[in-house]
């Protein structure tokens, strides 16, 4: 008798994206590489085919941590001349490869390497795909001693800033998530955000978006 079929859990969406991924590594040098749990499944991908990249530039220390364990030289962004591919997931996505990045805090390398890669290949598990970013808090990343002030600012957009206590990014910096908000224009709010002093990075990735979205689902890997 044939077993009953199970839904394939976010895990497993998680590393069947990451293994269309590495699909996409071929003839590499240096490889960007980003964070959260999706990626930590690419780099497992990584680590079980031994060289199929040189080196990797990493968006924070814990990923930077996990490449090294694989056997993969992390890499400087300033001493690499040009990074052809960078792969990494996001918490929210929509049809427009608009993102919203920074759950896992470390947005604001993220968006260096995403502004420095040629192409840039955000993987996700179906779950996260959406039809307006918001739902997910918005993590705004800020100079400590204008958290408030900003606070304030985001309230007067109709936004309810949290403080992520506990929480100093790799930058020393400290992390709002922002409650409330539906973005019908992420590139415009994106630009907004930015102008407000002490923002160092806001978690919209809009104005430069994904090159290409691959979507772990349960009938395979679905390409925008």
């Amino acid at each position: 008798m044939a077993k009953p079929h199970t839904p394939l859990d976010a895990q497993a969406l998680k590393r069947r994206v990451a293994a269309a991924a590495l699909e996409r590594v071929q003839g590499i040098e240096t490889l960007g590489v980003g964070t959260g749990s999706t990626v930590n499944a690419f780099i497992d991908v990584l680590a079980a085919h031994p060289g199929r990249i040189a080196s990797a530039v990493s968006s924070s220390e814990a990923s930077s941590a996990r490449l090294r364990a694989a056997g993969i030289a992390v890499r400087d962004l300033n001493e690499v001349e040009e990074l052809p591919l960078y792969i990494d997931g996001a918490d929210e996505a929509n049809a427009a490869r608009h993102l919203i990045k920074g759950g896992g805090g470390a947005l604001t390398r993220e968006k260096i390497i995403a502004a420095v890669a040629r192409t840039f290949v955000c993987i996700i598990d179906a779950g996260k795909l959406v039809a307006t970013l918001g739902a997910f808090p918005l993590p705004i990343e800020v100079i400590p001693m204008a958290r408030t002030f900003i606070s304030r600012e985001l309230a007067l957009r109709g936004g309810r800033a949290v403080w992520r206590s506990g929480c100093t990014t790799d930058n020393g910096n400290h992390i709002l998530d922002v409650h409330g908000l539906s973005i019908t224009d992420p590139p415009a709010l994106e630009r907004e955000l930015n102008q407000l002093p002490g923002v160092v990075t806001v978690g919209l990735f809009a104005v430069r978006p994904a090159d290409v979205l691959l979507i772990g689902t349960a009938q395979g890997v679905e390409e925008r």
